[in-house]
């Protein structure tokens, strides 16, 4: 209705009345009433062709100029289109040129760089020759004025005089020179130059001296030689025996050296000269300066070289540390101490709720998915006076580390098994920590309240991996619980007392402590905090102490149940604050004498440690080259760890590594304590790396900056999550599969040569179809000539999809003409299959 006119527009608009329009259309049939009625289109056109001829013509007109317009505008539409697909085809063309371009520089800047390494080499060979000339001619040179001087007294006594020397029946005179070829070159010399200066005497003698002669034999000439080499052979005596010849040290004579000492340094400490030193290593194709330092392995194969017997020696221990460490404890200074004893076992058998039975607190709901993230310690009171020190471990696979620290920590083992799970891999994982660490294990039947518990069949099972409980006859004490309900936990506790009293714990209770970190954290309000096991001593506030190459003052003491103490002996687990920087589990605390001597121990761990890493560091970069010039280059995902406590940054950290393969990687760029800030998300934005937070968040700055430079962050609170997305990225990374269909044959049977087209291969499906769109194989007598794709598959003069079975069809195969008659084309498709981790390739 919205297109439809009124009778009384149109009169308006044709300048006519509205009555004629009405008559007319009366007087045609049309249905029309008064000037108000509506009319179509149809008959507007009818109007217009009676009354306004002209007017009809320009509208025909303006139409046909409006249709005329809309093609040109598709045509200009079409235009820019083909253009922009050529300025994108062009792009390509430059981005690819560029590319090139781009190789063949980076292939120069690596010929320019081998031939930089090729001529410092050379130079460096010359530097190392000219120090070998120039240290034999100072030799040389000290040898020629210590003849003179020789000469020169003989030259007295001859005037005083006249008979020759007179030599011992029996002495031998012969000199045995170093094997060294420098050693060689330099007694050649010395010889040339000693008989020449004796000539030269004598004929001085016989011209000054007619009637007073002297004569030189042989022997005295040898006796001079002799002399000479054996003063400058003094520098070079070591200390060992030297082909059955005794010296004044024994020959099982040890250095005892450190980790990356200098070459100048190592020469003054096994007494031989650093050019030897330079030298050898040069045979061995290391170049290295005076002043460089060298590593273990260098050092080992000089020792060998030079016939000498090395001992490494840990940098890191000051003298404080060997003084504690060669301490003998008094047997009247020692006092019995509670046992410590870790809990194992395998994920999710009741490890924290035994615990958490024995400590009458629930500490299972307040781990993340139910499952232990860190270690715990706590001081549990069993009744008549007696404590036990309970060490919780993580179950999860990925907490190997952690149950491996536990083990090494520990008294007594007690490793808890779900009587209807039975022996699990981390079962057997705890079993061989302990066994490792050499302390006794007790074994916590769990769940024996569950419908289908079967505590005979883990006692089997055990049985089968030679842990003989003593139910079935064995010495490993065994004890059936149900940590939901409590039932026989005070006999499992029993069982720990007594083996604590036959251990016979004891230790020093007063003096300087020393401890062992067990977890650490970065506090939001606290700042670096760590909970230590204290093993000897006792630990105040105000003490100064050293951890690892961390330092610091302790400010407070909490013990496991959040409260404040003053003191903390042996067996205590102990929350301090006072470090300078987060202190890493596993490192021992060791209360120092004040402040400044903490400071001097780890600022002198921190030097070797930084040390220590950058050489690691360089060693492994070089090995990632040879890696991947050899195997073809892996594709890596680059992550940063950022967690709340070291022990689940350390986790995760051994997790996403144990991943890697050949063809795809996990590198930690980094991580840290702490929350997400700038600097980590700069950090990965410059590394393209993922971002992982464990139990931690980012700050506003943060977040801003990662959502701008598109650097992604991920939170986890359970650690087998962030596992299993690194998982599936790294599957995503592997080159899929490509599975090859064989879907049917033909027969050549005839060729035919069409211009402009090429050869055509007349021929015949003997089985399945040929497609249009499938890959081809020409096979001639069993041997596949050409691999790829069709030119056209025709069936007469029409282009086909597909020809069946029986059918005639021509061929064409792409950019190959070599065809004869009875060759045999395969037809197949290919399949693209996603890998999974660890697969092989299938080829």
């Amino acid at each position: 209705m919205s297109n439809q006119k009124r009778i009384y527009q149109i009169a308006k608009q044709i300048n006519i009345s509205h009555q004629e329009i009405v008559s007319f259309l009366i007087e045609k049939g049309f249905d029309v009433t008064n000037h108000m009625s509506p009319v179509d289109e149809e008959t507007f056109q009818v109007i217009l062709k009676n009354f306004a001829s002209d007017l009809y013509q320009i509208e025909q007109d303006q139409k046909e100029l409006d249709r005329k317009a809309l093609e040109e505008q598709r045509r200009i539409e079409e235009e820019e289109r083909i253009r922009k697909a050529d300025d994108e085809k062009s792009a390509r063309d430059i981005e690819e040129r560029q590319r090139r371009e781009a190789e063949v520089q980076r292939r120069n800047e690596i010929e320019d760089a081998k031939r930089r390494v090729e001529v410092e080499r050379v130079e460096a060979i010359e530097r190392a020759k000219r120090e070998l000339i120039e240290a034999e001619e100072r030799k040389l040179a000290e040898a020629q004025a210590e003849i003179e001087k020789e000469d020169l007294e003989k030259q007295k006594a001859a005037k005083k005089a006249a008979k020759p020397t007179i030599l011992r029946p029996g002495e031998d005179l012969t000199i045995k020179p170093e094997e060294t070829l420098s050693d060689k070159i330099i007694a050649k010399k010395i010889e040339r130059k000693i008989k020449h200066v004796v000539k030269a005497s004598t004929s001085a003698d016989k011209s000054k001296r007619t009637k007073k002669r002297r004569t030189f034999d042989q022997k005295e000439v040898d006796a001079s030689i002799k002399k000479v080499m054996t003063s400058l052979d003094t520098g070079k005596k070591r200390k060992r025996r030297r082909e059955g010849k005794q010296e004044d040290i024994v020959e099982d004579f040890v250095y005892r050296v450190s980790e990356f000492i200098s070459v100048h340094d190592f020469a003054d400490l096994i007494e031989i000269d650093v050019a030897d030193i330079i030298g050898k290593c040069m045979d061995m194709g290391m170049m290295v300066t005076i002043n460089q330092r060298i590593d273990q392995d260098t050092i080992e194969l000089l020792a060998a070289e030079f016939e000498i017997n090395v001992e490494f020696q840990d940098d890191t221990l000051t003298n404080v540390d060997e003084e504690i460490a060669q301490e003998v404890l008094d047997d009247t200074e020692l006092e019995s101490r509670p046992p410590v004893v870790t809990i194992m076992g395998h994920v999710d058998h009741g490890k924290t709720s035994l615990l958490d039975y024995v400590r009458k607190a629930d500490v299972i709901s307040g781990e993340a998915g139910g499952i232990t993230q860190h270690i715990g310690a706590y001081s549990v009171s069993v009744g008549d006076g007696k404590t036990i020190t309970f060490l919780d471990t993580p179950g999860h696979e990925a907490f190997t580390a952690m149950r491996a620290r536990g083990a090494q920590v520990t008294d007594i083992v007690v490793i808890v098994v779900a009587a209807d799970d039975a022996v699990m891999p981390q079962t057997i994982e705890a079993i061989d920590h302990a066994k490792a660490a050499g302390v006794p294990i007790i074994f916590a039947i769990n769940k024996i309240d569950k419908t289908g518990a079967d505590a005979e069949r883990v006692r089997r099972e055990l049985s089968e991996r030679d842990m003989l409980v003593e139910s079935w006859g064995g010495k490993i004490p065994d004890v059936e619980i149900s940590a939901k309900f409590g039932t026989n936990v005070s006999d499992l506790l029993e069982a720990v007392v007594l083996e604590a009293e036959m251990l016979d714990l004891k230790s020093k209770a007063s003096g300087r402590a020393r401890g062992i970190v067990v977890e650490s954290r970065l506090d939001k309000g606290i700042g670096a905090v760590a909970t230590v096991l204290i093993h000897r001593g006792q630990l105040k506030i105000g003490d100064a102490f050293v951890c690892g190459d961390q330092s610091g003052r302790v400010r407070a003491l909490k013990n496991d149940k959040g409260k404040r103490i003053k003191v903390a002996g042996p067996s205590t687990p102990v929350e301090i604050h006072g470090f300078g920087d987060v202190a890493r589990a596993g490192d021992n605390l060791v209360v120092m004498h004040n402040d400044k001597e903490a400071r001097e121990v780890s600022k002198q761990r921190q030097e070797i440690r930084r040390e220590q890493d950058f050489k690691r560091m360089r060693h492994m970069t070089l090995d990632e080259i040879s890696r991947q010039i050899s195997e073809g280059k892996v594709k890596e995902v680059p992550l940063m760890i950022k967690g709340d406590v070291d022990g689940s940054i350390e986790a995760l950290a051994d997790s996403f590594m144990k991943m890697s393969t050949n063809e795809v990687a996990v590198r930690i760029i980094h991580r840290g304590i702490g929350m997400i800030k700038e600097s980590d998300v700069l950090l990965a934005a410059a590394s393209n790396a993922i971002i992982v937070g464990f139990n931690v968040t980012a700050d506003s700055n943060a977040r801003l900056l990662a959502k701008a430079d598109g650097v992604e962050i991920r939170y986890y609170d359970v650690i087998y999550a962030a596992v299993d997305d690194v998982y599936q990225a790294l599957e995503g990374l592997l080159e899929p599969d490509v599975m090859k269909n064989d879907i049917g044959t033909a027969e050549v049977t005839e060729l035919f040569k069409i211009p402009k087209i090429g050869l055509i291969a007349g021929s015949k499906v003997i089985s399945g179809v040929a497609r249009r769109d499938a890959k081809v194989r020409l096979v001639r007598e069993g041997e596949i000539l050409f691999d790829g794709a069709l030119n056209a598959l025709k069936r007469f003069k029409d282009e086909v999809k597909e020809v069946i079975e029986g059918n005639e069809c021509g061929i064409s195969l792409k950019d190959f003409s070599k065809i004869n008659v009875g060759d045999t084309i395969e037809f197949y498709t290919e399949d693209i299959v996603k890998r999974k981790l660890g697969s092989t390739p299938k080829l």
